[in-house]
């Protein structure tokens, strides 16, 4: 009988529940409808049982003009945010912590000279939001977008939260080559650090790994992207019901991990049809 693991650290983040509880107490409060603005997190399954309570996703605060609005746990623009508190009759600023501290030390750097650079995805929302707070900010993914700023002077460096220590240190070195100065701030996540260290743990020595998370979601494609450099059998999922009874014929070691946008509730389901399939039932 193999072996189902799961990662020591997996699943949903402090940033993730708080939005889920604030929303939730939202809902019990509200004497109208309730919206988030944008998806509240990066998971498609959580967004339609939210739905299903009444939480609509609205991509205005216009469309929430006189009603109670979420602002989405990636954070939103000031601009967006000024709109919201002018048209809404409630916002509930649901942005993780750990965002907002991006947004704090972008704000920093451009208010002391610093050329600000995001390292993380272009158009991904928490980048969108952390661009806004700097005058300026330029957003890179890799060393050679670095490369190819050419930057010289004083750069400040921000990164997204869900980003990876590996691709920080490469964007970093880049700079280092060129600016006079180079101001870092590791804004990564400590949850997001913990989830890929733990993943790449389980993964060295596990035969199949499933990765639970919305296919939307960047720290999610960022476990599954670490997981299958040492288990190439690495299958990303949003549900239980996309397992694959074939993926696991003839595993010994099968390792399950989540990203931080899933809850509790769907890694125990994986898990346990998992169970099922290799159970036989």
């Amino acid at each position: 009988m193999p072996q189902i693991l799961t990662a020591d650290e997996a699943g949903a983040c402090y940033g993730v529940e708080r939005a889920l509880a604030m929303v939730e107490k939202a809902v019990a409060d509200a004497e109208g409808p309730v919206h988030t603005l944008g998806p509240l997190i990066h998971n498609p399954r959580v967004v339609a049982d939210l739905e299903g309570a009444g939480v609509t996703v609205v991509e205005t605060p216009a469309e929430a003009t006189g009603e109670t609005l979420l602002l989405r746990t990636h954070g939103v623009t000031p601009e967006v945010e000024r709109e919201a508190r002018e048209v809404c009759r409630r916002v509930l600023d649901a942005t993780c912590p750990f965002v907002k501290k991006v947004h704090v030390a972008a704000e920093r750097l451009s208010r002391e000279g610093y050329q600000v650079v995001v390292v993380g995805e272009a158009g991904h929302p928490e980048v969108e939001a952390t661009v806004a707070h700097a005058t300026g900010a330029l957003v890179v993914d890799s060393a050679a977008d670095a490369r190819a700023l050419g930057l010289h002077g004083k750069v400040g460096v921000v990164v997204q939260t869900t980003q990876s220590h590996a691709r920080l240190v490469e964007v970093v070195d880049e700079l280092l080559a060129h600016a006079d100065e180079v101001r870092v701030f590791d804004t990564i996540c400590e949850a997001t650090s913990g989830h890929q260290r733990a993943c790449d743990e389980l993964a060295r020595k596990a035969d199949v790994m499933v990765v639970i998370g919305g296919r939307n979601s960047a720290n999610t494609t960022r476990l599954a992207e670490i997981a299958s450099a040492s288990c190439p059998s690495t299958h990303h999922v949003e549900c239980a019901e996309e397992l694959d009874p074939t993926w696991f014929l003839g595993a010994q070691v099968i390792g399950i991990t989540a990203g931080a946008s899933t809850p509790a509730s769907q890694i125990a389901a994986v898990r346990s049809t998992i169970t099922r399939i290799v159970d036989g039932d």
